[in-house]
């Protein structure tokens, strides 16, 4: 049992608390999520389209907003932010007690996308700056690990009151997710604060900040976006951050696979039992606390984060070939295969996480981190948006050709993304901009 938490907890007390501080929030947020459907259709009365078309558009908004939001955590402080946000979030989420329509259903999704997001680059960015180089990715695994028991522990929570067959644990569901969140908040004010050399973006303030969120009028530059396109140190200048973020979107996109393509094809194209989910489901969430923390040993750098990439990449096309032949197999052996691509895609997940770390703090500027969160998630949210579709058509309504395709386009995009991370860490030596 010990050396079980030791994989969860570390001894560093700062890691300690922000793990728990992770397993709080995600606890929080899944309670909800699991029981989202159900409290959106049955009490808010909205239709499968309805919630659907709603999403969209928070998520579209998500990702217009992502890189202002960014700078907006840089001129606020990113502590600040991940503290302003995180109470947000707890108020948008207790709001859904008063949404009773398709409108306020999306005011509400699309305000508490935008606070999420902003409160992600805070965070993040706060997590960067806090701790140490060497130990900075293998804190991160920490934080990821805590997140997957607290959503366990939040699922379930979501799951029994959804066996209790009645409105009232489900409306109760929103006020749980609010109170822990709230929780959450007064947790993350107790975390250390930053130097201001490393919070803060120099010579920024607050009514910078509300002008990074709102610009101005479509057609009216502002002052603050011609000086924008001047600074050679924003975000959106170095391109080789850009085409980083985007390539490693594309390697993220394990998660496709591991929650939509697998579960439909085998539900639709193999013999296994559909009860084989909840096991395959359970499996990543053991395999992802287990070794987070060990997928990260050694990544300290930009080579070693592109070798933990480059595994992740690997890892994803062997998953994509273990299960395509599960078309063709029967019994147990589909059960094991299927089994066994869920393990490889967990790889994947594991290894590319630990390269994503990595480099995100050493390519991104020490005085923009929340910028340059913005524009991760922005990679992050393009591949979300693309793959379902593309990889669910490719194997399902093409099989061997459209699963050997997905391994592919994860290959490409581990050959490419070298070149692009490299490429950006020249760019800031070229500007001078010190290491993070």
């Amino acid at each position: 049992m010990h050396r079980t938490l030791e994989k969860v907890l570390s001894d560093d007390p700062l890691i300690r608390a922000m793990a728990y501080q992770s397993v709080l929030s995600a606890f929080g947020e899944g309670a909800f999520l699991t029981g989202s459907a159900v409290y959106f259709t049955q009490i808010v009365g909205l239709s499968a389209s309805q919630v659907g078309l709603g999403l969209t558009i928070g998520g579209a908004a998500m990702f217009l907003a992502s890189v202002p939001l960014g700078r907006a955590a840089d001129a606020v402080g990113t502590r600040r932010t991940w503290i302003i946000g995180s109470l947000l979030q707890s108020l948008l989420f207790g709001a859904w007690l008063l949404v009773g329509g398709f409108w306020g259903f999306v005011a509400v999704t699309v305000a508490l996308d935008l606070a999420a997001t902003w409160m992600r680059s805070g965070r993040n960015a706060y997590r960067f700056a806090v701790f140490p180089r060497e130990g900075r990715v293998r804190s991160m695994a920490y934080m990821r690990a805590s997140r997957n028991v607290g959503y366990t522990l939040g699922a379930l929570a979501g799951g029994l009151a959804l066996a209790a067959n009645s409105d009232g644990p489900v409306l109760a569901l929103p006020v749980l997710t609010a109170v822990v969140l709230l929780a959450n908040t007064a947790w993350i004010t107790r975390l250390p604060e930053l130097d201001d050399a490393d919070d803060t973006v120099p010579e920024t303030g607050l009514e910078q900040a509300a002008e990074a969120v709102l610009p101005g009028l479509p057609g009216l530059p502002t002052h603050s976006d011609d000086v924008r396109r001047r600074d050679p140190r924003a975000a959106l200048r170095n391109r080789g951050f850009i085409a980083f973020s985007v390539l490693d979107g594309v390697l993220s996109t394990h998660q496709v696979l591991l929650n939509v393509v697998i579960p439909l094809w085998l539900v639709q194209e193999t013999d296994a039992p559909h009860v084989l989910l909840a096991w395959l489901f359970g499996t990543n969430t053991v395999l992802a606390v287990g070794l987070q923390v060990a997928a990260t040993r050694g990544v300290t750098d930009v080579a070693t984060s592109l070798r933990a990439e480059r595994r992740g990449a690997a890892f994803l096309a062997l998953s994509c070939v273990v299960v395509m032949v599960t078309h063709d197999t029967a019994g147990w052996v589909t059960i094991a295969l299927v089994w066994l691509g869920h393990v490889t895609v967990t790889g994947a997940e594991l290894f590319q996480s630990a390269g994503q770390w990595g480099i995100q703090a050493e390519v991104a500027d020490p005085d923009r981190r929340g910028e340059y969160q913005g524009v991760a998630q922005l990679g992050y949210t393009l591949g979300s948006v693309w793959a379902p579709a593309v990889f669910t058509f490719l194997a399902v309504r093409h099989g061997a050709a459209g699963w050997l395709t997905i391994g592919v386009i994860a290959g490409v995009a581990a050959v490419l993304i070298g070149p692009a991370a490299r490429a950006a860490q020249r760019h800031l030596e070229r500007l001078g901009v010190p290491p993070a």
